[in-house]
């Protein structure tokens, strides 16, 4: 089965900057994700989206790292998006150094059991992302109640949108996930025979 139904693009195959830049994230992680591989074959677009995924994931203020991966795998997970969830999954295991929590949120977002504040990041995201059109001021309360400042409802609600289109993106190229996200930030020495 292919990586992607529309094909990929090779690192090598990428202009110079885009080369240089899903290189350096190859180089940190030790294989080029599949997603910039699907979008390669439109330079202008993975430019457009790295460019936003950097300004939304790795700004400092508002949400921790951990955080905003939380909202990434919530997304997701609702939105039935199985590259994100592995891929997002991998870096909030990471992030977290919890081997269970990305399972918990990407399997059943609604009754995941989180913290006040998680609960009311979660919450935040899958309103927007499953019922838009109700979203409302009682969602904004029930955020702020929890603590949430502006600055971070924004940030929940920029990646939910974000991912929202992300997530659409994979279903449409039918992306998989690499093989090497599986793995990541689980426990190794856990034995299970």
């Amino acid at each position: 089965m292919a990586d992607s139904r529309f094909g990929v693009v090779e690192l090598e195959e990428l202009p110079d900057d885009l080369r240089e830049r899903i290189g350096a994230i190859a180089e940190r992680s030790g294989f080029v994700p599949n997603v910039f591989r699907a979008l390669g074959h439109r330079p202008a677009e993975l430019r457009a989206f790295l460019d936003y995924h950097d300004a939304l994931m790795d700004r400092s203020g508002g949400l921790s790292k951990a955080e905003r991966e939380l909202v990434v795998v919530a997304t997701s997970g609702a939105n039935h998006c199985t590259y994100c969830v592995v891929a997002h999954g991998a870096i909030l295991r990471v992030r977290t150094k919890d081997p269970e929590l990305a399972d918990r949120v990407a399997t059943n977002p609604w009754r995941a059991e989180l913290d006040e504040r998680g609960r009311a990041i979660v919450d935040l995201a899958l309103a927007l992302a499953r019922r838009p059109e109700l979203f409302g001021e009682d969602d904004l309360a029930a955020a702020r109640a929890a603590g949430l400042t502006d600055d971070e409802i924004w940030d929940v609600g920029a990646i939910t949108a974000l991912f929202a289109m992300s997530n659409r993106l994979a279903h449409l190229t039918a992306l998989r996930p690499n093989p090497e996200f599986f793995t990541m930030g689980r426990d190794r020495r856990r034995n299970t025979s």
